[in-house]
């Protein structure tokens, strides 16, 4: 008997006594542990962990947004951009950058070749400081995030939620989910750290402040 006929084997003896018409929703599972280590301040708490891995953290209000965008990206010398197809046009404002819009999708040497993407994300995980990209409005394609070199990520307070279990409640398992946690990095043997082996070396993070209810007359 192989290894594997070994596993599936015990797997078949794991369920002999599950009934057969049973399935998977029938069987209520307990959701009483705890869901979020992040306190009562998940914004700050995001910011501190991002900018753990080597990130750049910026927290801005919205109308300070497109400003801010602008300077980071003249910071960088972006001359070839990347906007995915959907991000909000009000957050850039013209500047010396060529955008390159991905509809018609951008051949992979013209993406390779960009130097820089701007994205917004569909959440940001405080605990771990991870931002969670879907291919959904302003995020585009997967390989749009990983093959330039430089990716500015924009992301509302709102969308920061505690913890791990909060965010997979949010988010749909059948999108293309990309999780990222800082810059593309790997180390070797000898712990030496190399960023940028399998996506961007430089990652910075937008965080748009929730701007608060009008007040009631």
């Amino acid at each position: 008997m192989s290894s594997r006929d070994s596993v599936l084997d015990r797997i078949r003896q794991a369920l002999a006594d599950v009934p057969t018409q049973e399935t998977p929703e029938d069987v209520t599972v307990a959701r009483d542990y705890l869901r979020s280590h992040a306190g009562t301040d998940s914004v700050t708490l995001f910011a501190e962990r991002v900018a753990d891995y080597r990130a750049r953290v910026v927290q801005v209000t919205a109308d300070q947004a497109p400003a801010t965008i602008a300077a980071l990206l003249g910071e960088r010398g972006v001359r070839d951009l990347v906007v995915p197809v959907g991000f909000p046009g009000e957050l850039l404002p013209p500047g010396p950058w060529h955008c390159l819009s991905d509809e018609p999708p951008l051949a992979l040497g013209a993406v390779e070749a960009a130097d820089a993407v701007v994205t917004t994300a569909a959440l940001g995980i405080a605990v771990t400081g991870t931002l969670v990209l879907d291919g959904g409005p302003g995020q585009g394609r997967r390989m749009l995030s990983l093959l330039p070199d430089y990716h500015l990520c924009v992301v509302r307070e709102e969308q920061i939620v505690g913890d791990v279990p909060g965010a997979l409640a949010r988010l749909d398992p059948a999108r293309p989910l990309t999780f990222i946690s800082g810059p593309s990095a790997t180390s070797d043997i000898e712990l030496d750290r190399v960023e940028g082996v399998h996506g961007p070396r430089t990652l910075h993070v937008l965080v748009i402040a929730t701007e608060p209810a009008p007040e009631q007359p």
